[in-house]
This record gives C-alpha cells, sequence and structure tokens, in this order.
C-alpha cells in the first residue's frame, strides 16, 4: 500500500509507563506490567489496611459505583438522540478506560489499577454467566415456525456474509502486522454477525415500528441470527480452549445429553415441590427458597461446563433453556433480571473499555486503512440486507432500514469480543477497531432508522373522525383497547348492543396493551391478526400471563364475530413502555380509520360498591389519548355489564337492555347522543334520552345578566365587546347544533317505540343527581358527554370537586359509588377536536368547504353567491347528508343569509 493513498503509519510504542506502572507490549495480545507495591506490617488503623482504595474489594465496590453513576448520566444526556442504554454503557467504559480518564495518573492508579484487573474480571465472568441464564430463560424460537422467506434469507445473508468479511478484514489485518496473533477472525465474523433482539425490540417501540411489515421481519431475523451468534462463539471458545479439542467436544455433548435426561427432570421435580401449595409461587412473587435454588443451579451449571472445557455461560444457558416457559419463567426474569443487568453485568463494560486504547487506534498502521476497515465492518450487513430486499423486491427505504436495523449490537456482542481477548487472538488494536465500529453501527440506529421511517401522521392533515358525523348506513370501525381480560366482557358487551347489521357492519380492532419488558412480550407481536387461530401459547402448556390473556381475549372476540356475521374483528398488540402507549393506539387509530377508541376505566370495583385503584398508568394512557387522540374516545366504567347481555327463555323472548342518554349540552353530549341512536336499532334496547334544559329561575338570571352587560356597553371599549358578543355566539351556535342535532333524532325516531325522549328543566346541578337519582337510577347503561371545555350552569355546583376529571361533572356523578341505587355501567364519550377544516368557510377563503354539517360564516360581509347548483348543495351537504343542510333549515330557509346585529357577523 502506497503513501499515496494512506498516511503515514501511527504511533506504536513497545513500552509506556504511567504512574507506578511500567508496560511492555500494550498494544500487543501479550503485554507485561512492573510496579512496586508498598506492604505496612503492624500498623492499626480503622480501616484493613492503610489505604482502602488499595485494597481490592473495596476499589471494585468504587469501580461499580462508578460505572453505574455515569451510565445514568450518559443515558440522560443522550435520551434526546433516542440512544439505547447499551451505548451509554459503552461510552461510560470508553471515558473510564486508556482512552480518556485512565491516562490521569491518579485515575489510573487509585480507580483502575491493574492489580484490580483479577477481580474485575471475575466479577464479569459472573455477570456473564447469570446474564446468558437469562438469555436462555427468555429464548421463545416459536416464531421461526412461521418464518417467511424474507426473515429467512436476511438471517442466512446477515450470518454468512459478514461472517466471512470479519473473517477476511482480519485476514488482511494479518497481512499488515506479522506479529498479529491468528484465530481472532472467528470472533471478528461473530461480532459483525449478532443481532441484539432485546435492544432491537426497545428501538422499533421508541420509532413505533414494531407492529409494521418491516419490524416483525428484523425481530424474526434477530433471533434466528441471535441463536447462530451464541452457537458459534461456543464453538469458537472450545476450539481456544488450551486443552484437547475433541475431548472438550465429547464432555460437551455428555452434557448435553445429562441436561435433558437427568438434570430438567430433577429441576421439574424440584419446581413442582416448590410450588405445591403455594399460590404466591406463580400468581405473585415467588418464594425465596426457589429463587436459591435457581441461582445455585446456575452456578453448578456453570461449573460443570467449566470442568468440560467449555465457557462457564454455555450452562447457564442451558439451564436457562431447560426452565419450564411461562408465566414462572416472566416472574423469575422479574426476579433477578434487574439485579444481574444493573449490577452484576457493569463490570463486562468496563473491562471492554479498559481494553479499548482509542489513543493508539492507528498504531502501526495507515490511519486510511483502519478507516477501511471500520467503515466495512460497519456497513457490510446493511449492503447486504439492502441486496436481498432489493432482489425480493422490497421497497428501497425499507430495505435500507432493515439492514440498519440488523445492526444493532447488544451484551451478545461485548461478550464476543472479551471472550476473544481473554483468548489473546487478537492485539489491542483489533479490539480497539471493533468496538468502534459496534459503538458507530449501534449509534446510528436510531437517527437514520428514525429520518426515513418517522411516522409522518403529524404532518399530514386529517378530518377527526367521529360518530356525529357518520351515518347509521356506514361502517362504524371501532379500536378496542383491553390492559387485561378483566376489561374484556364490559367491551364485548358493549360491542354486542352497537347494533351490527349487514347494512351498517361494525369492524372492531381488537388492541392487546402490553407494557413493553422484555423479549417475552415482545413475542406478542406475532398474532396472526387476520385468522386469530395460530396463537402463541396455543399448545405451551405454561404460558405467560400475557399469552393466556392474550389467548381469552381471542376466544371472546371470536365468539362475538360468530354471533354476528356484521361484526368484523382483528386483533392487533401494542407492546409499549407506558409513556408512549398512546401514541401506538393514536397511530392505529389514524391507519385503520376508527371512528370511536374504547377504553376501559382505570378503576376496578372492590365488592362493596366502590372502587379501587387498579393501575395510575392506566389512567395517564386514557389521559394522553384524550387530549391527542385523532378520533373520539369512550371510557367504559364497567359495573357487570356482562350480567345484562340478552338469555333466550323457554318463549324465546329477551330481556330488554336499558340504556339511558344524559344530554346537557355540546359536541360530547351529542356525541353520547350519537352512540345512543345507534344502540336504539337493536331489538333488544330500549333507550332513554334525557335531556335537562335551563329552568325558569335560570333563565331569569341569565336575562338579568344580559341586561347588565347591555348597560355598561357605552363604557367598554370595542375589544371587550368583541370578547362577549363573541362568547353570546358561540353559545348560541353551540345552542343551535344542539337544537339541530335533537330535533334531527327525534324525527328519525318518532315511530321508534324502544326510544324515550324526555325533557327536564333544571336550575342547577343538585337538580340533575336528585332527578336521575329519584327517577331514573334503575337504567343497565348511562351515556354521558365528558363535557370537556363546556361551562354550563346547568352543571354548577358539581364541578367543585373532581378526582376523575377524565369522565367529567356528570358521568363522575354517575360512576360515584353511592349514587346509584342499581349497578348501572356508564359509558363517557368525547367528540374528536375539532380542526379548523371542520368550520365550513372561513371569510378569507370562500370556497365552500365539503360536506361538513358545521358550515358556519363567519365574516362581516355578506356571503358570496355560490357559482353553481352543485356547489350550492355541497356547501349545505346535500339533502342526504346527515345534518349539513337541515341545519339552516331549521332555523331559516336555504340559501339566505342571516344577520347578527349584536356581534356584526353573518353565518348562513
Amino acid at each position: 500500500m502506497s503513501n499515496d493513498i494512506f498516511a503515514e503509519k501511527g504511533e506504536r510504542p513497545n513500552t509506556g509507563s504511567i504512574g507506578k506502572y511500567h508496560i511492555f507490549g500494550g498494544l500487543d495480545d501479550q503485554f507485561d506490567i512492573c510496579f512496586e507495591k508498598n506492604r505496612t506490617a503492624g500498623k492499626t488503623t480503622l480501616w484493613q489496611a492503610s489505604n482502602p482504595l488499595l485494597e481490592l474489594l473495596p476499589n471494585f465496590m468504587l469501580q461499580l459505583g462508578i460505572i453505574i453513576l455515569l451510565t445514568r448520566v450518559f443515558m440522560f444526556i443522550l435520551k434526546p438522540v433516542h440512544q439505547p442504554r447499551f451505548v451509554s454503557e459503552i461510552l461510560v467504559g470508553i471515558v473510564l478506560g486508556p482512552s480518556l480518564l485512565s491516562r490521569c495518573e491518579w485515575i489510573s492508579v487509585h480507580i483502575n489499577p491493574f492489580e484490580g484487573t483479577l477481580v474485575l474480571e471475575t466479577m464479569g465472568n459472573l455477570g456473564v454467566t447469570f446474564y446468558m441464564f437469562l438469555v436462555g430463560l427468555e429464548m421463545d424460537v416459536t416464531p421461526l415456525q412461521r418464518m417467511g422467506i424474507k426473515a429467512f434469507s436476511v438471517a442466512i445473508a446477515g450470518i454468512i456474509v459478514p461472517g466471512l468479511a470479519g473473517m477476511g478484514l482480519y485476514q488482511i489485518l494479518k497481512n499488515q502486522q506479522k506479529n498479529v496473533p491468528s484465530g481472532g477472525g472467528i470472533f471478528w465474523a461473530i461480532a459483525l454477525t449478532v443481532t441484539s433482539f432485546s435492544d432491537l425490540v426497545r428501538m422499533l417501540s421508541n420509532l413505533k415500528l414494531m407492529y409494521t411489515d418491516l419490524g416483525k421481519t428484523a425481530l424474526t431475523s434477530a433471533i434466528l441470527t441471535d441463536l447462530a451468534s451464541w452457537s458459534l462463539l461456543v464453538f469458537a471458545v472450545s476450539l481456544k480452549t488450551e486443552s484437547s479439542r475433541l475431548a472438550n467436544v465429547i464432555a460437551t455433548v455428555i452434557f448435553v445429553f445429562i441436561s435433558l435426561a437427568v438434570i430438567r427432570p430433577i429441576i421439574l421435580w424440584t419446581i413442582n415441590r416448590t410450588t405445591a401449595g403455594e399460590e404466591s409461587s406463580i400468581q405473585g412473587q415467588l418464594s425465596d427458597k426457589f429463587v436459591c435454588f435457581i441461582l445455585t443451579s446456575v452456578l453448578l451449571c456453570g461449573f460443570l461446563t467449566e470442568l468440560c472445557g467449555v465457557h462457564s455461560m454455555f450452562g447457564a444457558f442451558m439451564l436457562g433453556l431447560m426452565m419450564p416457559s411461562g408465566e414462572l419463567g416472566n416472574k423469575m426474569m422479574d426476579k433477578i433480571e434487574a439485579f444481574i443487568v444493573g449490577i452484576l453485568l457493569p463490570p463486562v463494560f468496563l473491562i471492554a473499555g479498559l481494553r479499548t486504547n482509542i489513543r493508539y487506534i492507528s498504531g502501526g498502521y495507515y490511519p486510511g486503512f483502519v478507516i477501511i476497515v471500520i467503515v466495512v465492518a460497519c456497513f457490510i450487513k446493511i449492503v447486504t440486507t439492502l441486496l436481498v430486499g432489493v432482489y425480493l423486491k422490497s421497497p428501497f427505504r425499507d430495505s435500507l432500514a432493515l439492514g440498519v436495523l440488523m445492526n444493532t449490537k447488544g451484551v451478545m456482542a461485548i461478550i464476543v469480543l472479551n471472550e476473544g481477548r481473554s483468548a489473546q487472538v487478537f492485539d489491542q488494536q483489533a479490539f480497539t477497531w471493533m468496538m468502534v465500529s459496534i459503538l458507530i453501527m449501534t449509534a446510528s440506529v436510531g437517527p437514520i432508522v428514525g429520518y426515513t421511517h418517522r411516522s409522518m401522521r403529524h404532518l399530514k392533515q386529517h378530518h377527526p373522525r367521529n360518530l356525529e358525523r357518520s351515518k347509521l348506513e356506514e361502517e362504524l370501525r371501532v379500536l378496542a383497547c383491553l390492559h387485561s381480560s378483566r376489561n374484556l366482557s364490559g367491551l364485548i358487551s358493549l360491542l354486542h348492543f352497537s347494533n351490527a347489521t349487514k347494512s351498517s357492519p361494525i369492524t372492531v380492532f381488537a388492541v392487546h396493551l402490553v407494557e413493553l419488558t422484555g423479549r417475552a412480550s415482545a413475542m406478542l407481536i406475532f398474532h396472526d391478526k387476520n385468522r386469530m387461530n395460530n396463537v402463541i401459547g396455543n399448545n405451551n402448556p405454561n404460558p405467560t400471563r400475557e399469552q393466556a390473556e392474550a389467548e381469552q381475549i381471542i376466544s371472546a372476540f371470536q365468539s362475538l364475530q360468530r354471533e354476528n356475521d356484521a361484526a368484523i374483528v382483528q386483533l392487533l398488540t401494542a407492546v409499549s413502555s407506558y409513556p408512549t402507549m398512546h401514541e401506538d393506539v393514536s397511530n392505529f387509530a389514524l391507519d385503520k380509520r376508527v371512528t370511536v377508541i374504547l377504553l376501559p376505566f382505570h378503576k376496578k370495583p372492590n365488592g362493596l360498591g366502590g372502587w379501587t385503584d387498579e393501575n395510575m398508568q392506566h389512567k395517564q394512557v386514557c389521559e394522553k389519548l384524550l387530549e391527542n387522540a385523532p378520533c373520539s374516545v369512550g371510557i367504559l366504567v364497567d359495573r357487570g355489564l356482562t350480567r345484562h347481555l340478552p338469555l333466550e327463555s323457554h318463549h324465546d323472548r329477551m330481556r330488554k337492555f336499558r340504556v339511558a342518554m344524559i344530554f346537557v349540552q355540546g359536541p360530547d353530549d351529542r356525541e353520547a347522543l350519537a352512540h345512543a341512536r345507534r344502540m336504539a336499532g337493536h331489538p333488544g334496547v330500549v333507550v332513554t334520552v334525557l335531556r335537562f334544559v335551563p329552568g325558569k329561575e335560570l333563565l331569569k338570571l341569565e336575562e338579568r345578566v344580559l341586561g347588565n352587560a347591555d348597560a355598561h356597553d357605552d363604557n367598554d371599549d370595542d375589544d371587550d365587546d368583541s370578547e362577549v358578543f363573541s362568547a353570546m355566539f358561540e353559545k348560541e351556535k353551540e345552542k343551535l347544533l344542539d337544537d339541530d342535532y335533537i330535533n334531527e333524532f327525534r324525527f328519525r325516531t318518532m315511530h321508534d317505540h324502544s326510544v324515550n325522549y324526555i325533557e327536564k328543566p333544571v336550575n342547577s346541578g343538585d337538580q340533575i343527581v336528585l332527578t336521575i337519582r329519584s327517577a331514573y337510577n334503575d337504567f343497565d347503561l348511562y351515556i354521558v358527554g365528558r363535557g370537556y371545555g363546556m361551562q354550563s350552569p346547568l352543571t354548577y355546583g358539581l364541578s367543585e370537586w373532581s378526582d376523575c376529571p377524565e369522565l367529567g361533572v356528570v358521568g363522575e356523578t354517575l360512576a360515584s359509588a353511592d349514587f346509584l341505587t342499581s349497578s348501572g355501567s356508564v359509558l363517557v364519550m368525547q367528540q374528536s377536536a375539532p380542526t379548523s377544516a371542520d368550520f365550513g368557510r372561513n371569510k378569507d377563503n370562500p370556497k365552500p368547504c365539503p360536506k361538513h354539517y358545521s358550515s358556519f360564516v363567519f365574516t362581516t360581509k355578506p356571503p358570496a353567491p355560490c357559482d353553481s347548483q352543485q356547489q350550492e348543495a355541497e356547501y349545505w351537504g346535500g339533502d342526504d347528508d346527515l345534518h349539513g343542510g337541515r341545519l339552516a333549515a331549521t332555523s331559516h330557509q336555504r340559501g339566505t343569509s342571516f344577520f347578527n346585529p349584536y356581534s356584526g357577523l353573518y353565518w348562513r
């Protein structure tokens, strides 16, 4: 290689010193360190030694505390750029190593002394052993049984080509330096091959790509890649053992046989005896003796594989595989994962950082050659996956993103490099090159995929969908969200009474909301959404809690679909952290074009008529959906709705399901009325609409307020007049909308004997409560509007206190424990937030809006006439529109303009 292409070779010193340490051959695969150690005899202090920092165990505790603290700091700093924890841990290790802080004499002597390396590596190996037990415990190869050709091709290509590239790059490296040790190519190959499944799950969840075809392909390929990489690592470690290789292989095979034939039955027998009669072992927390037994077994299996000449992590991994999967494994994970990942594993990253020296990254090599090696290592898997995707006719953008996602590295890659360095198969520079490559690969995944595939929904204009604007003859698309099977029966009953017919079918997207906790929860996204008959866990005698609940959810919705041919059900699973779970639900609602999202109330009955807090995180998800949902939202307070399902008697008659719709004012109440109107078409439902209107005292009070306002008109400025008249006009507009929708509802249902309409004049919220409690307290379901943003004099007195603002003042009153004598459930509706496109004609844009019933014109000039009869029909919504033309026809004749002398505005 000529100097015309590459710069001069970097400095590669053979000796060096820092503080009391003198290093010989520090960049080679083996090096010597000389230092003086003073010992003081007969001296007694408060410490066991004269300086606790010079004792190995206190020094290890200091190192552990520093790396945990700095990891949290880096995670906080890198959180805005969506970097995984793995990147922070690598950076902390590099910062504490000779690349940066360990160049300082004091830190090198007192924080990272060479004599403490043995303790650090011992604890690191212990952490790796327990971590591999967790990997085996949560290993699930079920998705491989249904792996598609694309995922299989990506995985195989991602194993073979990067593996060959790793070995090829290392061979080129050997050609550059004669003293480079042999055997490092296999470890480079495994490091480039591996894809971290757990880190990939987190990355896809943050990018909201887990439910896409891209996400599922990446996850399925990562499972196969994980399994192949681990197998290659065991093979490589066995080959590099100093003892007989054949003996190692024979001993390992015997260990596997004994594990399956002897150890596994013993473990199962012990588990059965340990958990027998202890409901808390499965339903709650595992017993301490069971956890101690498992942890001791991990150490024992690791010791046996060490005797076989294989790393102890192989025995721990085999034990994890032998553990029964399902809820027991999940509980075990919950019990020990935080300790293993948070305490035992950080020394692994510190070891890797101490073995990385970026200062001499090009020592003895041309810098250009080093850059080429790192670039090839970073891009070989991306290019391979891209070519496979293009060959399978996938979009270029998806193929590129898939290649970047498959470059996601994790703890496994660090373990591979540490094992290679411990086996002395490559020097410090080769280790550093691969560490830098892994850091670049993982750190670039989030920004690149976020740029190419970040959701553009927030940039797209969409009209909020709701029931009020929907026609009864249209398909109703519902997104039913469930946190657990406890929410199932009430939502199923509500959907049953929503009157699905052939002329007005209902498509239900049942979304199982699952918190993202690890591999087991991520597996739920592989449910067959179309057939719903091939669910993970069907053949599993010990399914996880999430899998068991998923089966119950599928079974219940299958029953709904069988009972009514007009109901179409699709199962979805939202696996996400609670802070971003509402984004997944909103994205589902946009993608599926749903009209209403149904949510369960976050509290559950306590059996005494009251409520108990179930999960406050569920409440936060609900509140965020109410703020950001692109469609209407309904919250079901279920107090035994399933008991009122119609049951056939000897006379083939069904008990009528009684529904009360409480109407006060505003868009949320109109949305609630729209839902009640749909339920009124069901043959087994009786609907009573109870509208509360201002009483005489309240009307007189409003007249006095208006009179006082007119008396002070001369003293107010124009701005105050505009605000007052604007508020008055908005109030009058909402009243006209309410009257129009009520009149249209009464007109449509005037001959329906299952619908009753009642108006009750009231003067305060207390009278509303008294009226409902005295005469309307025996209904099966109450439907009310949330009333968000509406201030009505009718509800004065009810809004002074609020424990559940997501239910609104009326809904919270109905849901209170001591309000209703019956166990009636409550459905609280909130209409989708309006956009500027929903308010008809804008004064700066005289072109009529397409069919929206709220076609008001706010202008100081008379509206311009329409250019054609067709345009006029579109402006008013047409004769067949649900509301558009009737709003104007209710109060004024079509085509005329009305001038409000108080506000100076025209409307049509």
